[in-house]
């Protein structure tokens, strides 16, 4: 599944809709809908993501989130290290070897790392990420 994925099947869930009964109100069928669910599809088209912030009604950070969420959903990604340094390239392979034994507490310490990173050197949408990462760790009371 992929982050997109999982955020329509919550979004759907939340609102007891079913897939056959979104992919109807959206002009897609159902098999697309749960192959896009599932990550067996490409990243969705921004004109489907505009869709969906419709369908869910959705505005302002969750709406953006979605968006987000929509361009980190490519189910195979390629990784250029062309230019870079040896060190980025073995990283690179490195992960694509184990990323499917990486737990999710695993990927979330990546991901933790590479945040920090782009807020140390200034990358604009850090703070954002780094605080919307923070909220989904904490516990919920």
């Amino acid at each position: 599944m992929t982050p997109f994925g999982e955020a329509l099947r919550r979004l759907r869930a939340e609102r007891g809709v079913t897939q056959r009964q979104m992919a109807k109100a959206m002009g897609v069928s159902p098999a697309y809908l749960s192959a896009l669910e599932h990550g067996q599809r490409s990243e969705p088209s921004w004109e489907f993501i505009q869709r969906a912030i419709g369908y869910f009604n959705i505005i302002w950070d969750e709406a953006e989130e979605l968006q987000r969420l929509g361009s980190l959903s490519r189910p195979k990604v390629t990784i250029d290290t062309s230019g870079l340094s040896p060190k980025a390239t073995e990283i690179a392979n490195r992960l694509a070897a184990h990323i499917a034994r990486l737990d999710d507490q695993t990927l979330q310490e990546i991901g933790n790392l590479m945040d920090a990173a782009r807020l140390a050197s200034g990358s604009a949408g850090g703070k954002e990420t780094m605080r919307r990462r923070k909220e989904k760790q904490a516990p919920r009371t």
